[in-house]
């Protein structure tokens, strides 16, 4: 299987590395991740989802994207897919985001509905409209950020089922590598927008992914969530929490390749 890391240069005038995997000709899916974390936290999933021409991307301000100083509104976030796709060539793809990944993936839908051909919200939010109930937490960081932070944060994600160590301790190295400028302007850039739903109609097929022991998504917003996308599917994860994609990558890979079985053919491969 071809496996490989494109730097990509993109007209919002950053630059980000993306991991280009799968055969040419695969349909295309798009796979953005949450914040604080990096194309990394795909590792489990990339070996189950097969068949698809796999972009990963890390995203402005993480992983080994750019890092400004400024440019983290929710504007900034999903014009950069956008010229995510733009920069591969790709017209349309399927796109899986998890946790707030899963937010801009929405705003895209909304925003440039040509571009998806399918959506799968991974433990996504309805809204992150207003104050986070861990800002307190993000503003009293400074650089460099500590490791004990990182690991502490983490406790607002509760598990429900075994996460291996490998794993968690490079989301951990994840969090490290940003700048305080980073986890407080996306942050501050989720929580002044409009909620996507809010601000106009997602039409391309989508399909709800949530566990039944997420302390930060009630299930009446996954439900209203889904009655805001005109057909949307809602599956309940039973035993699992918020970090639905750390939990059960096998269930999320399972899901999302009968979904995307079910839909046609989004645009042409990458170049």
């Amino acid at each position: 299987m071809e496996s490989k890391v494109r730097d990509l240069g993109l007209t919002t005038g950053i630059r980000v590395p993306c991991l280009i995997q799968g055969d040419p000709g695969a349909r295309p899916v798009l796979l953005l991740h949450a914040w604080g974390e990096s194309r990394g936290s795909f590792d489990r999933l990339l070996p189950l989802l097969t068949g698809f021409r796999i972009l990963a991307p890390d995203l402005r301000g993480q992983g080994g994207a750019d890092k400004p100083t400024s440019g983290y509104s929710f504007s900034d976030q999903t014009q950069d897919v956008v010229a995510i796709l733009d920069a591969l060539g790709i017209e349309k793809a399927f796109v899986v985001g998890s946790s707030s990944g899963g937010y801009v993936a929405q705003q895209v839908a909304v925003t440039t509905p040509d571009r998806v051909a399918g959506l799968v919200l991974v433990g996504a939010p309805l809204s992150l409209h207003g104050r986070a109930p861990f800002a307190d937490d993000v503003e009293q960081l400074s650089n460099p950020i500590a490791e004990n932070w990182v690991r502490d944060f983490l406790s607002w994600f509760p598990f429900q089922r075994d996460v291996p160590t490998w794993f968690i301790e490079d989301r951990i190295r994840d969090g490290v590598t940003m700048s305080v400028h980073a986890w407080k302007g996306i942050m501050h850039g989720y929580g002044a927008a409009m909620p996507p739903t809010e601000a106009g109609p997602i039409r391309s097929p989508t399909l709800i992914l949530w566990g039944d022991h997420d302390r930060l998504l009630p299930w009446k917003d996954q439900q209203t969530l889904a009655s805001r996308i005109r057909g949307a599917a809602l599956k309940v994860y039973p035993d699992v929490g918020h970090l639905v994609l750390w939990e059960c990558p096998e269930l999320v890979a399972r899901d999302a390749k009968v979904f995307f079985d079910s839909l046609p053919l989004p645009g042409h491969p990458v170049l």
